[in-house]
């Protein structure tokens, strides 16, 4: 009974800059290509890196399996090895009471009778004590071979897991090889457009000429909206129309230069000064007027032939000024329409 409880558990018509152009495209080219390649070595990297994390996390779970069959097997070994030393000690101290109870039938006369039964009784139990004993040493000899396929199976996990790791080091070690060269490629062609974006800015300052309302602030032309609009109107005025007629023809022929995988657009910003528009049955707030004034200047220069699928309206109200001082100065500052050339 003890042994059956211990088996249960991402020109112009201007003849003055076309190699500027072609300088600018070339260095947009570059660029596209250069994320282009990043983009797609990233994604297959990213591939590979997740699919050996599966693979990683498979392994991993495997490896707790078989640590906790491992663990169960040698609980039972060890419970099966008490057995086997329980068995052999009752086997022995049965040997004594066989051999004793000959000893007594050799040497009495009256009670050699019953001595013989009770060595009778003692030669089957020790047999039975001996069966016991062949099956559980049998059955420790089967854990121990599933013990020893277990570990050879563990090492081979181990030594599977090893490599899979050294694959995921290499790899991420490669990404970031990868990525600094492009950061740096990306930073010399920064510098480069910086440069020709200056060279361009100077040009196009020639043609709409040096007018204190038309100034450059960092990558963007800024227009005060008294040169293209009355005050509270979304109407271009005939000097406005002057002054974008100048920009439409550049436009156009740059539209022509730049090739047509290029996406690029010029995005004109609407602005208004942080007081509350008049009451007007047309403009209800100062987010209706800036809107406005961005989709009237985007229209006209549609007109004048330059690609609707370049062009960019936006409104931003009085919520991103250049000048937050409660002046007339700073009020006519921040009325502004700006004009950016930007990736779309």
């Amino acid at each position: 009974m003890a042994l059956a409880r211990a088996r249960s558990r991402r020109d112009t018509g201007m003849n003055y800059w076309p190699g500027f152009v072609d300088a600018l495209s070339t260095l947009v080219l570059s660029i596209v290509f250069m994320l282009s390649v990043f983009v797609i070595v990233q994604f297959y990297l990213s591939q590979e890196v997740s699919g050996k994390d599966t693979a990683l996390s498979r392994l991993n779970a495997q490896l707790a399996q078989l640590t906790q069959l491992l663990s169960l097997e040698t609980t039972g070994k060890t419970t099966l090895e008490d057995e086997i030393a329980r068995l052999r000690s009752t086997l022995a101290t049965t040997e004594n009471e066989r051999n004793r109870f000959r000893g007594l039938y050799e040497s009495s006369g009256p009670g050699a009778a019953a001595a013989q039964g009770q060595v009778g009784e003692l030669s089957s139990a020790l047999d039975k004590e001996k069966t016991l004993t062949s099956r559980a040493l049998a059955q420790v000899e089967l854990l121990n071979q599933q013990i020893g396929a277990m570990r050879r199976q563990l090492a081979a996990l181990e030594e599977a897991l090893d490599a899979t790791e050294k694959r995921d080091k290499e790899s991420q070690t490669r990404i970031a090889d990868l990525g600094q060269r492009l950061n740096l490629a990306l930073a010399q062609r920064v510098q480069e457009l910086s440069r020709y974006r200056s060279d361009f800015f100077g040009r196009l300052r020639a043609i709409l000429g040096n007018r204190p309302d038309i100034r450059i602030v960092g990558d963007r032309f800024v227009f005060q909206s008294e040169v293209f609009f009355d005050s509270g109107a979304a109407v271009l005025k005939a000097e406005g129309r002057t002054e974008l007629d100048k920009l439409a023809s550049a436009l156009v022929e740059l539209e022509k230069q730049i090739p047509g995988e290029i996406a690029w657009v010029l995005r004109v910003d609407g602005h208004t000064d942080v007081r509350p528009i008049l009451p007007s049955p047309v403009f209800k707030s100062n987010w209706e007027l800036s809107s406005a004034r961005a989709i009237s200047v985007v229209q006209y220069l549609v007109s004048l032939g330059v690609p609707a699928q370049r062009l960019v309206a936006a409104g931003f109200a009085e919520f991103q000024p250049l000048d937050t001082a409660p002046t007339e100065e700073a009020y006519k500052r921040n009325r502004r329409i700006e004009l950016k050339l930007t990736e779309r």
